[in-house]
Order: structure tokens, then sequence, then C-alpha cells
């Protein structure tokens, strides 16, 4: 179960754009991401790099935590929204559950739940 403590600081990384430091320092070695019904993608370096390059392809990112965070044991659920200012001049506004299991301080599994049509730019 993680603690408030590194909760708290696992959000404020990511609403402070640092996406891919974020997972980098609060995911195993061995964490998995899936998007919807999507494969998973399995390692934490892979997800940096997968997130990396997302980032790259934007010139800004804005990201809200919609609080609260559901906390249950080891299982967490977060409402994000990501605001985003693509290179060529795209905008998207993604709004998305992240369902995570934990173990102890660090996330194991993660599969975000979001409307596929809110990719589209805009």
């Amino acid at each position: 179960m993680p603690s408030r403590e590194v909760l708290d600081a696992f959000v404020a990384a990511v609403e402070s754009g640092d996406h891919a430091g974020a997972i980098a320092r609060f995911y195993t070695e061995d964490a998995s991401m899936q998007e919807n019904l999507n494969p998973p993608r399995q390692g934490r370096d892979l997800l940096v790099a997968h997130e990396q390059k997302v980032l790259d392809r934007a010139n800004t990112v804005r990201t809200t935590c919609v609080r609260p965070v559901l906390v249950d044991g080891d299982t967490v659920v977060i409402h994000w929204i990501f605001e985003f200012e693509f290179k060529d001049g795209s905008k998207r506004r993604i709004e998305e559950l992240a369902h995570q299991t934990w173990r102890d301080d660090k996330v194991w599994r993660e599969r975000f739940y979001y409307d596929p049509s809110q990719m589209k730019a805009g």
C-alpha cells in the first residue's frame, strides 16, 4: 500500500510535467501500463522511453489531477486531465482514469481508461 506522502509526491511530479521522471522514480522495474483494451507495455525502461517519445512531440503538456485520489489498500484510482499542445500546432485534451496496483511505494500495474475519440486533433 502506498503511503500518502509517496502518493502525494507522485501526483506532484506528474502535475509538474515530469511524466517520464515520475515513471522512473515511482514504478517497479517490471511495471506494466495498458491503455483501454490494448496489449500492455511491460518494463519500466520501455515505459519511460514511450512516455518520453510522446513528450518530445509536444511543446507543452499541462496535467491536472482531479482530486480526490481514491485509495483502497494497494489499489489507487486517479482521474487525470492532460492538455497537449503539439509541435505541429494541434491540441488535445484527454481525460482518463488510471487504475493502479501498487507494491509498497511503487506502481506495479496500471491501466488507463479513456475515450479514444479524445485522441483526434482539435
